[in-house]
């Protein structure tokens, strides 16, 4: 069986872009190369570009680890820039015939596949759904982790600051994001990038940094100035430009995009992965059809921890000290500023029980001045500065309770599944997939909500939390064998798969 994977980034990214999507995207094809009979190809698009404009090529990927290199392809020059809020409002998210037929080359050359299953649509015009009408045989598989084909700005999110329920046939879409993006600027700041990591420079050594930064610096500053010169001899005052054509002023695009996308997927995927059962309830409310949408819990390396871990007791008797693990990024829409927010609310009494380790990129001067400052308040404060898988054992040993406090509808945080697999219980917000995992009413607030949140925590603290019946109905996490029978079911669906472990067979009733 031949299998093509797409998504917006390589998975082998040095940015560690793509969160906990790339990261499910190494575990899948890690867990296939143990298959036989399996050939598993990687596409990515939207993120490599030439300085000059050319047309859209595809390439064996010239950056990043040498792990990998025969099967981590990319488009260069896409007319969809990744990620997708650098295209918001673009018409290129439908359709561009250029980068579609680069597209369809790439199946010509490398193929044929029996599946191409897209871990997203970002970076490519969503009209490559319509493979099927050039290779018939191959199974179209559509994965959402988040909700891009509904929300140009993938999370539903409105504005940066809160979750958007209506998006009023497409005018909250023309005001959502807070400034427009101009796509000329980065799609250079994407090629100087690509040019330098073609040339051998990683984007994380200081000399990229040296030669990136103030490069991209001079030319918006240039930009800028170009910007002015053409308003003055408009005669339009400064800062009063025309919208961009990424960003229309009308409704209707949005709302046509909207419903472009939802045909497009009824039209021509075989099956659509909702990653949680909040997911699909969305993308069903959304006109995705019912009978090719399933929910999919995705696989984790960290199944195995589960049977080698067991549920500890909370510290929660008087004056004992509870450690509060938030993992992830620092940003409003993953709740990061409402706990701390949450947290400095605290009564006094109730600070002092509970210690906050954070697992977190750096944020600005300001959110680390304040996180530091909150952890005054507390008990204590542990912080480490991000995190690789490799750090994962030490963190999560030092958690007591995992927090998941998001304010948008996350599909299913990986970090979730990961601190779920090592017997650590969640507290969570109630918007989004890691809810599920445990299914306790009793551990979940209303999110944004400081006084539900605190009603919850102050409860775990008092003991009057049943954790032995918390666990007893916890969803046990699927191992990367058990996510491979499943999908299997997807990619084969006249072929029965048993499970057997690690030794879990993919049959090959494809082309080789």
């Amino acid at each position: 069986m031949r299998i093509l994977y797409y998504n917006w980034v390589d998975y082998l990214d040095e940015e560690n872009r793509g969160g906990g999507v790339s990261q499910y995207q190494r575990n899948i094809l890690s867990a296939l190369d143990e298959q036989e009979n399996v050939d598993a190809v990687f596409l990515s698009a939207g993120i490599s570009y030439d300085l000059r404009r050319r047309a859209p090529r595809w390439e064996k990927s010239r950056h990043g680890p040498a792990r990998d290199r025969d099967r981590r392809f990319e488009i260069v020059n896409s007319a969809v820039l990744s990620p997708a809020h650098f295209s918001f409002g673009s018409s290129a998210q439908i359709s561009d015939p250029e980068t579609e037929a680069c597209f369809y080359d790439f199946l010509d050359a490398t193929g044929p596949y029996d599946v191409v299953h897209f871990n997203n649509l970002e970076g490519l015009p969503a009209q490559v759904l319509e493979l099927k009408s050039r290779f018939p045989q191959t199974r179209v598989v559509l994965s959402l982790h988040n909700y891009y084909p509904f929300c140009p700005q993938v999370n539903l999110w409105f504005q940066e600051r809160e979750t958007c329920t209506d998006f009023k046939g497409g005018e909250r879409c023309g005001q959502c994001l807070p400034h427009a993006h101009n796509q000329k600027q980065l799609r250079l700041a994407h090629g100087l990038a690509y040019r330098l990591k073609s040339a051998g420079i990683s984007s994380q050594s200081r000399l990229f940094q040296l030669l990136y930064r103030p490069t991209i610096l001079i030319g918006r500053r240039l930009a800028m100035m170009v910007k002015e010169i053409r308003q003055t001899l408009q005669g339009s005052k400064p800062g009063l430009a025309a919208p961009e054509q990424s960003s229309p002023a009308s409704p209707i695009p949005f709302a046509r995009r909207r419903a472009e996308m939802v045909e497009l997927i009824n039209t021509h995927c075989d099956r659509v992965l909702a990653v949680s059962d909040f997911t699909g309830k969305i993308a069903r409310s959304f006109g995705v059809r019912s009978d090719i949408l399933q929910t999919s819990y995705i696989g984790t390396s960290h199944a195995g921890s589960f049977a080698k871990t067991a549920p500890r007791a909370l510290p929660v008797k008087k004056a004992e000290v509870l450690t509060l693990g938030y993992l992830g990024y620092m940003r409003r829409d993953k709740g990061f500023f409402f706990l701390m927010e949450a947290l400095k609310a605290l009564p006094q009494p109730l600070a002092k029980r509970v210690r906050l380790l954070v697992a977190a990129g750096r944020g600005d001067s300001q959110t680390m001045s304040d996180l530091f400052e909150l952890g005054q308040g507390l008990a204590g404060l542990e912080y480490f500065d991000g995190f690789t898988q490799a750090d994962l054992p030490n963190i999560l040993s030092q958690i007591d309770l995992g927090v998941v406090p998001v304010l948008w509808n996350d599909n299913l945080p990986q970090v979730a599944i990961e601190m779920h697999a090592n017997h650590i219980p969640l507290l969570t917000s109630d918007l989004g997939g890691a809810q599920e995992l445990s299914n306790c009413p009793e551990m979940t607030f209303r999110a944004g909500d400081i006084a539900s949140f605190q009603t919850c925590l102050q409860a775990i603290l008092n003991d009057e939390v049943d954790l032995d019946a918390y666990w007893a109905r916890a969803r046990r996490p699927a191992s990367m064998a058990e996510h491979l029978v499943k999908l299997a079911e997807v990619y084969q669906p006249s072929v029965a798969v048993a499970a057997d472990g690690p030794d879990t067979k993919i049959a090959n009733q494809g082309r080789g």
